[in-house]
Parts: structure tokens; sequence; C-alpha cells
């Protein structure tokens, strides 16, 4: 498996950082429009395959975030912070039944709510719709990864995920396992 971390541009010079982040959001444009027109069946599909992946990842991903723990310990992390970056076994079962749970929720793209009749006889209602792109930055707990990632799937938009650097190895292991996930799907 190719993983984030052999493809990602580490740490870009601060001059590239503003080419770096519209090369990014051009293609998260792009994949918001792809998700926007995802079946429920393939977004629940991609949810199921990547909370198999997961679980048949495990051990890769446990060792990514002891990697992770010692390099926070040694940069002398908030033992807060250590304790939030830590996946121990019942947070990585929570992770995975988690994305199980999202998939197993029925999709609300679509759905019409506050249908109301208007004086002319018609109704008129509010419709869910992707969003498109969602941005989220949070810190030290490599869960929100998957949980993020797996309700901005659900809900058919594109994210643009930025983890703590102190969780970068896990991360991007997560990462790497939904993308890997996204690929055994049938368009």
């Amino acid at each position: 498996m190719s993983t984030a971390i052999d493809n990602l541009e580490h740490k870009p010079a601060f001059q590239e950082i503003g080419s770096y982040m519209l090369r990014i959001g051009r293609q998260a444009k792009a994949a918001a429009t792809a998700m926007a027109r995802a079946a429920t069946g393939q977004k629940n599909g991609v949810l199921f395959a990547f909370a198999d992946q997961l679980t048949e990842s495990r051990d890769q991903i446990m060792a990514a975030n002891a990697e992770d723990l010692d390099a926070a310990r040694e940069a002398g992390l908030a033992p807060a912070l250590m304790d939030r970056l830590q996946l121990t076994d019942s947070r990585f079962t929570t992770m995975v039944d988690g994305v199980r749970q999202v998939a197993a929720l029925p999709d609300p793209i679509g759905e019409i709510i506050d249908l109301k009749p208007r004086p002319s006889g018609i109704e008129v209602g509010h419709m869910r719709v992707p969003l498109g792109v969602i941005g989220i930055i949070y810190e030290s707990r490599p869960n929100v990864t998957a949980d993020a990632a797996g309700l901005c799937l659900k809900s058919g938009n594109a994210v643009v995920l930025r983890g703590g650097s102190e969780a970068f190895r896990t991360n991007c292991l997560i990462a790497d396992v939904l993308r890997d996930a996204a690929t055994t799907i049938p368009r």
C-alpha cells in the first residue's frame, strides 16, 4: 500500500503554501462534484469497506500511533494531549464501529423536509443537498480522521482534513485506508 506519507509534500516552504492550498482546494472541489453524484449504495459500500479495511490494518495503524506517541513524548506534549493522541483498543473499536454506524444511517441527501402548502396550492419545502467542500482542523485525536471523513462521505461532501502534526503517521494511514476502500467500489 502506498502511503500518504510517501506521497505527501512534507511541510511546503512558506512561499509554496498558497499554491499548495490552491491545488488541494481544486482537487477537493473536483471531488465534491463526484461526491454529490454518488449513489447511496456507493457511499455505504465505501464506508463498510473502510471499516473492514481499518480492522484489517489495525496492527499497522496502532504501530504508527505508537511512533506518534513516542515522538510526542520526546517533544514534551502535554499529558492531556498525549491521552487524546493515543488510540487504545477501545478507541480503535469505537472508531471502526462509528464508521459502520454512519454507513447504516439513512442517506440524508435528497430528503425533503418542512413541506408547507402555499396559497397557490403548491407545496414548498427544503431539500437536503451536499455543502460541497468541508474543511476540518483538529488536534491530537486520530479517530477524528475516520469520524469526520465518514460523516462527510455519507453526506456527499468532499473534505479537507488537517489533523495535528503530533498524529501525522496515524492520520496518514487512516486516510490511506479510506482512499484504498474508495477504490474498491465500482463507479
